[in-house]
């Protein structure tokens, strides 16, 4: 009889294991369903974020950029005129569509604008460097608050607005957003610029467009991008290698030039022109002394560089600067062109319209073209 009820129990025990096996398995496999059933967001270029759209909610995950493998930030946007739904998965809520930010970059309030959103711009950062008119313009009325220095913006303005949102650019190694991250507003880690190419970057507008409620908009915008991008990278690739590109000027004792395979660098590429530093599999700025500078890149053709001033860069500021610029056969050859930053919206444009700025290439690379006049770019003074 002991040996039936040790039977019994030993067969009670297993049947107990198999049910919670089950159990367990049914929940696991619930887990994956509901994953499943997401709508994910294919993206054509972007490799940092990941977007899923799910009946209640759109989980959105953003890769760490310096740390592969790991996740940046996580968000779920859930619809404002809604109730909040259970359950919901890991990550900071952000209703949508977002009615009221404040950007700290000035690329993606002139996304906004683009988008048709602009409206939603309640506060800004770092205004001093914006070249938007209709923004300043906003600011001086009182309309936009200037909430400061992007690096040390003013928390208190930040939390008089109450903005549903704070779109800032994440950096390596700044150890945090300081205050910014002790206030109950969430922050959006704008990451986009860490793509490593151009149409990676601009892609993200779909994203943003889902954010502030003008995703039609964006997937449009975006569709225009990509169609002229390579519409214009298959009309450089028809001509005969184009004339060699050199970018950027010395800072100090350096200069720091695109990497073969930073956007600039692919950008450079795609316009089918020469770029001494092309066979560089970095994807950054590579920081060289002048003298290799001149010894790898001397006899590139033409010279592109940004600068910020009142007044147009001449041949004797480039003198006065650095008495070597002088041995480049760009400057030999008059072949020097300047983009006044604080003038034209070079860098609040190229980050999502990245064909505006391969088009400049493509003109200067290849003149004979005649794709009309630059949009950034223009000769320097002599």
């Amino acid at each position: 009889m002991k040996v039936v009820v040790k039977k019994l129990n030993l067969s009670i025990f297993a049947l107990f294991v198999f049910v919670a096996a089950s159990f367990v398995a049914c929940r696991n496999s619930h887990s994956e369903s509901s994953d499943i059933q997401g709508d994910t967001l294919t993206m054509k270029y972007a490799t940092l974020l990941h977007v899923v759209k799910h009946a209640d909610y759109t989980a959105v995950s953003i890769d760490n950029p310096w740390k592969e493998g790991q996740t940046l930030h996580r968000y779920v946007l859930v619809d404002r005129n809604k109730t909040m739904p259970d359950n919901l998965p890991q990550g900071d809520v952000i209703r949508v569509p977002v009615q009221k930010a404040v950007v700290f970059t000035t690329a993606h309030c002139q996304l906004l604008q683009f988008l048709g959103a602009d409206s939603c711009i309640a506060g800004v950062c770092d205004s001093r460097y914006m070249v938007l008119p209709t923004l300043l313009k906003r600011i001086a009325d009182g309309q936009v608050v200037d909430c400061g220095d992007g690096m040390n913006p003013m928390v208190e303005k930040i939390i008089d607005l109450q903005p549903d949102v704070m779109l800032l650019s994440p950096f390596e190694n700044t150890g945090g957003y300081g205050k910014v991250e002790e206030i109950e507003i969430p922050y959006l880690e704008c990451a986009d610029y860490m793509e490593p190419t151009a149409l990676g970057r601009a892609e993200w507008m779909t994203f943003y467009g889902m954010l502030f409620g003008k995703q039609k908009e964006a997937e449009q915008l975006f569709l225009d991008v990509d169609s002229a991008y390579h519409h214009l990278t298959q009309l450089a690739a028809a001509e005969p290698k184009g004339r060699s590109i050199i970018t950027e000027r010395k800072t100090g004792s350096v200069w720091y030039v695109a990497g073969g395979k930073s956007v600039i660098g692919q950008v450079i590429k795609d316009a089918n022109a020469g770029y001494a530093f092309a066979d560089n599999d970095k994807a950054g700025s590579l920081s060289l002394p002048f003298e290799a500078v001149l010894d790898k890149a001397g006899d590139t053709d033409l010279w592109l560089f940004k600068y910020n001033g009142d007044k147009p860069f001449t041949y004797a500021d480039l003198m006065a600067e650095y008495q070597g610029y002088s041995q480049l056969k760009a400057v030999r050859e008059r072949q020097v062109y300047g983009c006044n930053a604080s003038k034209v919206p070079f860098f609040e444009e190229t980050p999502f319209r990245p064909d505006w700025l391969l088009r400049d290439f493509i003109i200067l690379a290849h003149p004979q073209l005649q794709l009309g006049s630059l949009k950034y770019y223009a000769p320097i003074v002599y």
